[in-house]
């Protein structure tokens, strides 16, 4: 067996064993933060909650979320991804269940907080974890075949969520509480079987035949320990750092800006979705959830094209450009064209800039930062950029109370959009993070 045919069965293996499980577990992480707005169609009419109280609890989630993102992923590098992951997903789920008991605006307000806080470093901490496994020219698709479960929980989970409503009054329940138990209970299960089938590195990995745990755990080891990058312009940029030194780097913090910019776009209209789109097309709630999973299916389509041009262009910062330039045309569109089906239009466009950023934008950390500092930076970034899942959402609620029109807080989402974007034009342009043609080729196997 030549090297390159002992790469491609080693990382053909790698995807099969670890992808699908990890997929399935962020399924049911985005069931559970995102139901909130396909329970909406129901609940905030039986509970009362007015645009502000909800657009707030939706929001609160983030918070916590956030806060608790860098501790999170520091204890998953020291204890290991097999133990912490499993811990996650268990404690989500019970929390998520714990939904369905709420009856005011503070007792949501307790629950969400509680749930961000309990899922807190799932996120950044498998972004980390496919570090440990997959070389950098192999990263974004694998990146990819994690992530596509954002849009694609939205294509099953909308639709679901139409049928799982209708289950009002079975049990003395109603069917948006149906719809956080029945989505609640399956993280439990699956945290359970993530301690006997996650494995924490690639040495340990007794279920890869020894020639390929070889091979991977010494490339792995060599990108580690591997000195300066050398780019196309024979330029270098810096080795490892320490963790405290790593969350200082300047462009750490400036890639906060497009993560934060992207997700007060992305949860600000992602929550609002269902109700925008009923109140635009006047359809049934089960009309409305279908159209909202036709949505995500067309940027789940996106994600397999758009993780193989980011492998083999290496223009990761380009790409993240690009998708942020998406989420400013469709918050501007939503703006100026209320209660039309071209405000629905204009929600696919902001959905596309999904795939587009974030195939790319989670190759960019570990340009200049490895090992615990990259774990660390990851999850800062994660933590400060998922604040705006608070702030997104929150804005257009309180707007929308406030001045009868959400038109203003989308034309703002259009303007961080903006900004967002051309820092990231202003990133490509330093040679860290410029294009490294020379990574093409070797970009071209398929891993899965």
């Amino acid at each position: 067996m030549t090297d390159r045919d002992l790469e491609r069965a080693t990382l053909r293996r790698v995807s099969v064993r670890l992808l699908p499980f990890l997929f399935l577990l962020y399924i049911f992480c985005w069931f559970d933060r995102s139901n909130i707005s396909i329970a909406a169609l129901q609940m905030n009419e039986e509970l009362k909650l007015s645009s502000a109280a909800f657009g707030f609890g939706a929001g609160v989630f983030f918070l916590s979320y956030s806060l608790f993102e860098v501790p999170s992923n520091l204890i998953l590098a020291r204890v290991g991804a097999r133990r912490w992951l499993a811990r996650i997903a268990m404690t989500w789920g019970v929390l998520a269940c714990a939904m369905m008991w709420v009856r005011t605006p503070h007792q949501l307000y307790a629950v969400r907080f509680l749930l961000g806080l309990a899922e807190a470093g799932f996120f950044p901490g498998v972004i980390y974890y496919l570090g440990q496994w997959y070389p950098a020219t192999y990263r974004a698709r694998a990146i990819s075949g994690f992530m596509i479960a954002v849009p694609l929980s939205q294509v099953l989970g909308a639709p679901l969520g139409g049928v799982v409503l209708g289950l009002t009054g079975l049990g003395h329940l109603s069917g948006w509480q149906w719809l956080f138990l029945i989505e609640g209970l399956p993280p439990v299960l699956l945290g359970l079987a993530a301690l006997g089938f996650l494995t924490d590195r690639p040495e340990e990995a007794t279920w890869l035949p020894k020639p390929e745990r070889d091979w991977l755990a010494e490339h792995m080891e060599r990108e580690r320990q591997q000195p300066v990058i050398e780019r196309e312009q024979q330029q270098s940029v810096e080795a490892p750092v320490p963790t405290l030194r790593g969350l200082g780097h300047p462009l750490l913090w400036v890639l906060t800006i497009p993560w934060f910019a992207f997700n007060t776009v992305g949860y600000g209209a992602g929550v609002w979705t269902p109700l925008l789109v009923r109140d635009a097309l006047g359809t049934s709630n089960a009309v409305t959830t279908l159209i909202v999973g036709g949505i995500y299916l067309l940027a789940a389509l996106v994600f397999p094209l758009a993780a193989a041009l980011s492998d083999r262009s290496d223009d990761r910062c380009g790409l993240v450009a690009l998708g942020l330039a998406f989420c400013c045309v469709g918050s501007l569109s939503v703006a100026l064209l209320p209660h039309s089906i071209y405000r629905v239009a204009a929600l696919v466009v902001l959905n596309v800039a999904n795939p587009l950023i974030n195939s790319s934008f989670w190759c960019l950390p570990t340009r200049f930062l490895k090992g615990r500092s990259a774990a660390a930076g990851i999850a800062l970034i994660s933590a400060i950029g998922n604040s705006g899942g608070f702030f997104g959402p929150s804005i257009v609620g309180f707007l929308k109370q406030t001045s009868g029109s959400d038109s203003g807080a989308f034309l703002g989402l259009a303007g961080l959009a903006l900004v967002a974007a051309m820092v990231c034009v202003g990133l490509r342009r330093l040679a860290v993070f410029r294009p490294n043609r020379r990574g093409i080729g070797a970009a071209s196997t398929e891993i899965a």
